[in-house]
C-alpha cells in the first residue's frame, strides 16, 4: 500500500475547514485558545477516552453526542480543562450550542474538548465573544486550530497522508496536543483526526479502538493519566470510495493510513514532553506474546531512572534491566540483550542479562543525540512492540512546580 505524507493536517481531507482564535479564556495569556473544525457533511465518528475515573465535562458530553456514531464539528478550548467544575456540563453543552447557533450544526453533532488547569472556574463569555471571528475565519487553517489547543506544548503536532481505497484517492490528517500529564490508557491527550474516507461508524470505532493499542497507549511522558484524554476521528465520505462496512483489504488499508498518522503524532508528543530534550523509543523484540512485548516496552520508557539517565547521556543499562524486571510480565531476564542506538551510532551494553565491555566515550556520543532508541531483545519468542517517551529534566519540575500560577 502506498501511503504518502501530505500537508494540511485536519484540512487535508476533502470538505473540512478549521480555525483557531484568541478569545481570552485566560486573560493573562496572549495565546490562541479556541479551535473549531467543521465538515461540510455529517460524518461517521468514533472516539476513545481517558481511563481516569476523574473525567472532564467535555468527555461526558462528547460520549453522549457520539452515542449515535455521528458528528460534524469539533470545538475545543485551551486554558481551562473544564474538569471538576460544578457547572462543567453546562459549559460543555454551551460550547456545542454556540456551534449550532453560528453554523446550524445540531449541538448533538458537536464533539467538545478542553485542556488546561483542572478545577478552575470557567465561563462561556470569552467563547461567545470569540465565535464571530472563529466562524468567519474558517478555512484551510489546521495550523491555527492546532495552535489554539496547545498548552505547555512547544511545537505544533500535525500530520496528514494520502492513500488509495479501492482505487480511490483518499486523505486522512490530524492534530494533537500533549506535552505533560501524558500516560494514556484507552486514549491520549487531545487528538482530532479527519478523513474523507467513507466508512460506517461501527468499523470506524473498531479501527480507532484497535489503533490506540499500538499508538497512543504506548506513549508516556510522566506517568500521569490525564482527566481529559480524547482521541476522535471524523469521516465524511467525500472521497467517494465504496463504503467500508466490513473487515477486508479496504479496512486494512484504512487502518494502515490511520496508524501512519497516529504514530507520527505519538513521536511528536513524546519528543515534546514537558522539559524534554530527547525522544526516547524502546524497540522491543523477542517476546513470547504481544502483551508481554507492550508491557515491557512501556515499562522501559516509563522508568524515571532510565529517563534521567537519557537526560544525562549516561549508558546506565542496569536501569533498563530494572524496569524490565518490575514490568509485571514473565520474562527470562538471563536472556535479555540491550543496545542504545542513535544517528551517532550503536553501542551494545548487555548480553544475556549481563554487562559486556563497551566504550563509555562512544556511548556518550550516541546518547547525546536528540532521538535515542533503546533496543531490547528478550530472545524468547517472535512478538515485538514499540513505545515512545522522553528524558526527564530539571525543567519538567520547573514547569509543573508552578503550573497554575
Amino acid at each position: 500500500m502506498n501511503i504518502t505524507a501530505v500537508p494540511g493536517g485536519v484540512c487535508a481531507a476533502k470538505g473540512f475547514r478549521a480555525n483557531g482564535v484568541r478569545c481570552g479564556i485566560k486573560a493573562s495569556s496572549k495565546k490562541r485558545d479556541l479551535a473549531l473544525i467543521v465538515s461540510e457533511k455529517r460524518c461517521a465518528a468514533a472516539a476513545v477516552y481517558t481511563a481516569n475515573l476523574v473525567r472532564s465535562a467535555p468527555i461526558k458530553v462528547t460520549r453522549a453526542h457520539l452515542a449515535d456514531g455521528h458528528a460534524q464539528a469539533v470545538i475545543c478550548n485551551s486554558g481551562n480543562a473544564n474538569t471538576c467544575n460544578a457547572n462543567g456540563i453546562e459549559i460543555a453543552e454551551g460550547m456545542s450550542n454556540l456551534v449550532e447557533s453560528y453554523l446550524g450544526i445540531p449541538a448533538s453533532d458537536v464533539i467538545v474538548g478542553s485542556t488546561g488547569v483542572i478545577g478552575q472556574p470557567m465561563s462561556l463569555n470569552p467563547m461567545e465573544k470569540g465565535m464571530d471571528e472563529l466562524v468567519s475565519g474558517l478555512g484551510d487553517h489546521s495550523d491555527l486550530a492546532e495552535n489554539a489547543i496547545m498548552t505547555t506544548d512547544t511545537v505544533a503536532k500535525e500530520a496528514a497522508v494520502e492513500f488509495d481505497i479501492a482505487g480511490v484517492r483518499c486523505r486522512l490528517g490530524g492534530i494533537a496536543k500533549g506535552s505533560g500529564m501524558i500516560h494514556p490508557n484507552m486514549a491520549t491527550m487531545l487528538v482530532w483526526v479527519t478523513t474523507d474516507v467513507s466508512i460506517t461508524p461501527e468499523m470506524l470505532q473498531r479501527a480507532v479502538s484497535e489503533d490506540v493499542k499500538t499508538s497512543f497507549n504506548m506513549v508516556s511522558v510522566d506517568g500521569d493519566t490525564s482527566t481529559n484524554d480524547t482521541f476522535a476521528v471524523l469521516a465524511n465520505g467525500m472521497a467517494g470510495n465504496p463504503v467500508i462496512d466490513r473487515a477486508g483489504e479496504d479496512f486494512e488499508d484504512f487502518c494502515a493510513a490511520l496508524h501512519a498518522v497516529t504514530v507520527k503524532l505519538c513521536r511528536m508528543i513524546a519528543k515534546d514532553g514537558e522539559g524534554a530534550t530527547k525522544l526516547v523509543t524502546c524497540l522491543l523484540s523477542g517476546a513470547r506474546e504481544d502483551q508481554t512485548a507492550k508491557t515491557v516496552a512501556k515499562a522501559v520508557i516509563c522508568s524515571s531512572l532510565t529517563k534521567a539517565a537519557m537526560f544525562g547521556a549516561d549508558a546506565n543499562w542496569g536501569r533498563v534491566l530494572c524496569a524490565i524486571g518490575y514490568a509485571g510480565a514473565q520474562v527470562d531476564v538471563d536472556k535479555v540483550d540491550v543496545s542504545f542506538v542513535s544517528k551517532a551510532g550503536r553501542v551494545d551494553v548487555c548480553r544475556d542479562g549481563a554487562g559486556i565491555p563497551f566504550s563509555e566515550e562512544e556511548a556518550k556520543k550516541v546518547l547525546l543525540e536528540d532521538e535515542i532508541d533503546i533496543l531490547v531483545e528478550l530472545n524468547s519468542g517472535n512478538a515485538s512492540a514499540e513505545a515512545w517517551g522522553c528524558d526527564l529534566t530539571y525543567d519538567y519540575v520547573k514547569i509543573n512546580g508552578d503550573y497554575r500560577t
